[in-house]
């Protein structure tokens, strides 16, 4: 269970000291420190339990949500996560693994996400079609269909019956408020192939 620093200290009142109690608490690890003022109760929580409470308001985008679905065939370790207006890129090395945050339009943000429960936990991750425009909304901008297609399925490794498989409308629509040429190109695209 994630708990605050003011949590702890209000949950210890009963002792002399709850700060000296805190950090005995941390050293016997009984509690582990996540972020300055975040602890977890639970050493083997799976990080991506955590990112939401990390950083926010964030929900878990980019490579993280492509493996989640399949997308691409390569594990990937670090719990990447999108934000917004945050302005620049963050990163969180914490017991629990590593956490990245880095924007998306605003518009973007709200939309195409999935809120999930585990446990008593609770955490938002974009649906795949969301995770793929704000990937390629974070890469380098194509010049043509073709080299779209060569940064889908060589440079990403998406097969491109997983591509059909997209709702190209959700697509078409996120297309509209990211203004990214990448994911202008994609809707063009996917609407070509699935025909």
């Amino acid at each position: 269970m994630i708990k605050t620093t003011n949590m702890l200290l209000e949950e210890l009142g009963n002792y002399s000291n709850p700060k000296t109690r805190l950090s005995r608490m941390v050293k016997q690890k009984k509690i582990f420190p996540i972020t300055r003022g975040l602890y977890e109760t639970d050493r083997n929580v799976p990080g991506y339990l955590l990112a939401g409470s990390i950083y926010g308001p964030s929900y878990i985008s980019f490579e993280y949500a492509l493996s989640y679905y399949g997308l691409i065939p390569e594990s990937v370790y670090t719990v990447t996560n999108a934000t917004f207006e945050k302005r620049k890129k963050k990163t969180y090395e914490t017991l629990f693994g590593t956490f990245t945050y880095r924007d998306v339009p605003p518009e973007a943000f709200p939309l195409g996400l999935k809120l999930m429960q585990e446990g008593e936990y609770f955490y938002r991750i974009a649906e795949a079609e969301k995770a793929l425009c704000g990937k390629i909304y974070t890469m380098k901008p194509v010049a043509n269909m073709k080299e779209l297609a060569l940064l889908l399925t060589e440079d990403l490794r998406i097969e491109e019956s997983e591509l059909r498989k997209l709702d190209a409308g959700s697509i078409s629509v996120l297309s509209k408020k990211y203004h990214s040429t990448n994911v202008n190109k994609l809707a063009a695209w996917l609407r070509r192939i699935q025909k």
